[in-house]
């Protein structure tokens, strides 16, 4: 699914305008995105919890020349599932 089908299906079940819907989907992923920037976890109850994760630094290899590169450190997000949104879905 699509975001402009998310906020169709939005616009379906609510009587909200597609530019209210869009302003508060955009509005909430702002402020995922600058919680898990700064090191923040988010929890939703019933569906999951997002948490800021960092990749070490660590040796690869090219698979093109098969030559050893040094990868750096990076950062990553971690989601997990909540028990209640698995069981919906099991």
């Amino acid at each position: 699914m699509t975001k402009n089908e998310m906020i169709e299906k939005v616009v379906e079940s609510t009587e909200l305008s597609k530019k209210d819907v869009a302003t508060v989907i955009d509005a909430t992923l702002n402020e995922i995105k600058e919680a898990i920037k700064s090191g923040d976890k988010i929890n939703f109850v019933g569906f999951g919890s997002f948490e800021p994760k960092t990749n070490k630094a660590r040796t690869g290899i090219n698979p093109a020349t098969k030559e050893k590169i040094q990868i750096s450190e990076s950062q990553s997000v971690k989601f997990k599932v909540s028990k209640t949104f698995k069981d919906y879905l099991n």
